[in-house]
């Protein structure tokens, strides 16, 4: 049944990417929020 279903096969291998790439994203965001806290904070509104 190999090929049966091709969006089945995408779906799982994005899943996968997707959770990789959300997790990165998580981590740069974090990571901007403590520079801007450890810098002082944001003083332009």
């Amino acid at each position: 049944m190999s090929g049966h279903s091709k969006w089945s096969t995408i779906k799982r291998q994005k899943e996968s990417k997707d959770a990789r790439r959300g997790q990165i994203f998580t981590k740069l965001g974090n990571a901007i929020t403590v520079a801007v806290r450890a810098g002082g904070g944001v003083d332009d509104p």
